[in-house]
């Protein structure tokens, strides 16, 4: 049985590596134009050539996001940037407007559409309209729960493909279709410059003083608009019994040590699914160590929570290394620094190939082959002394979860 696709954030072409590397199936990135990360690194021409052949010379795509709300004047530049993309060979865009969908439709018949979850398609009478004009997948709304997604895929009956978030951070409106950043700082969200003014701190008074309205508060302030995060690993099973084909982790604008460790445990996770494996807490347990708010499943089971009491994400695990290369004749791995560390100190990994858990290098050389103690330069190539058979992009972190 062939399993569902996981489809992998990248806002740089490190986070891509790394995304594919983990087990990702495809990748949606954004070019420097018409995308909703314009404060990502995002890919030049030449890298979005680089990743897509990078890509495809091993089975797996690249999808680019076009999915702002654009313009009257944007609309002959977005038919160029189209014609780059189909010349490019991009599995597809991803495009929000439906001026843009009847654009690429009709001038690139060979570039696939995909409906973007800002279309806000919340009814099968929705996805069957936009399967009719050629969109080839829907990114469905977060709004929708799993019985409706059900009834929506058999509804369609396969007439387009249905991708769902699984995982990342969620939006106060109506997946992105908010004017909060526009409003208090003329930046505008849904064309790719949101300051994320949902997640500030705000006081709420009430004009007449005719009745109190109470929020809750914690040491750090009171966030009224802002939303959990979501994570569907206990449902992932469900989510795909109910025919969704693109298993989709929000985070572009996240770092590799982010994108490699949650890409790592849900494909995982699926792979369990699809050989009949029983549900492994670990593979949650490890979306708990990068940076996350309070965890949600969102609207899939029909009780989401939106507010909280803080807005920053928690960071229980350092990021410290990322692994460049084995070294077979000095018996170590090759490493690139990212936070400090010490000689002598218990290390986590986390591998493609070698799973997870704990280490601790029996020297540290730098590539003078120099012994080093305190590792505290940033991006200082080190040689960690071990017998483990990482390889590149695994990573290295600190933390004592696999140490006990």
């Amino acid at each position: 049985m062939i399993g569902p696709e996981l489809l992998a954030p990248a806002g740089s072409l490190g986070r891509f590596y790394t995304a594919l590397h983990f087990g990702a199936d495809a990748v949606y990135l954004g070019g420097k134009r018409f995308g909703l990360r314009a404060y990502a690194d995002n890919f030049t021409g030449e890298q979005l050539r680089e990743a897509i052949s990078y890509a495809h010379d091993r089975g797996k795509k690249v999808y680019v996001t076009v999915n702002i709300f654009p313009k009257n004047k944007d609309f002959g530049e977005l038919k160029e940037y189209f014609e780059e993309l189909d010349l490019l060979k991009a599995d597809g865009v991803i495009v929000s407007d439906p001026g843009a969908v009847e654009l690429c439709l009709k001038s690139f018949p060979s570039l696939d559409v995909h409906l973007s979850t800002q279309a806000n398609t919340l009814n099968k009478y929705a996805a069957a309209f936009w399967a009719k004009q050629g969109v080839k997948r829907i990114v469905l709304a977060r709004e929708m729960s799993l019985d409706e997604i059900k009834e929506t895929a058999d509804y369609l009956g396969g007439a387009a493909e249905l991708e769902a978030f699984i995982h990342g951070a969620m939006c106060i409106s109506y997946s992105g279709r908010c004017l909060l950043s526009s409003y208090l700082t003329e930046r505008d969200s849904n064309r790719g410059e949101c300051v994320q003014a949902c997640r500030w701190e705000y006081s709420l008074g009430e004009a007449s003083r005719e009745r109190k309205l109470t929020i809750q508060e914690d040491s750090h302030g009171s966030y009224i608009l802002n939303s959990a995060d979501m994570n569907t690993m206990p449902i992932l099973d469900k989510i795909i019994d109910a025919g969704v084909q693109s298993l989709k982790i929000e985070g572009r604008m996240k770092t590799e040590y982010y994108v490699g460790v949650v890409v790592n445990a849900y494909r995982r996770r699926i792979d369990d699914i699809m050989e009949g494996k029983p549900y492994d807490e670990k593979w949650y347990r490890e979306t708990c160590l990068v940076g996350h708010r309070d965890y949600t499943t969102g609207f899939y089971m029909g009780d989401p929570k939106q507010c909280y009491s803080s807005s920053h994400p928690e960071n229980p695990y350092v990021f410290t290394a990322q692994v460049i290369g084995r070294d077979e004749k000095k018996g170590g791995v090759w490493v690139e620094q990212r936070n400090r560390f010490f000689v002598g100190e218990k290390l986590e990994y986390v591998s493609a190939t070698e799973g997870v858990g704990s280490f601790v290098p029996s020297a540290i050389e730098d590539e003078e082959g120099n012994p080093v103690e305190d590792c505290k330069i940033v991006q200082q190539k080190l040689l960690l002394k071990t017998d483990l058979k990482l390889t590149k992009y695994d990573i290295i972190r600190k933390g004592d979860l696999y140490a006990k």
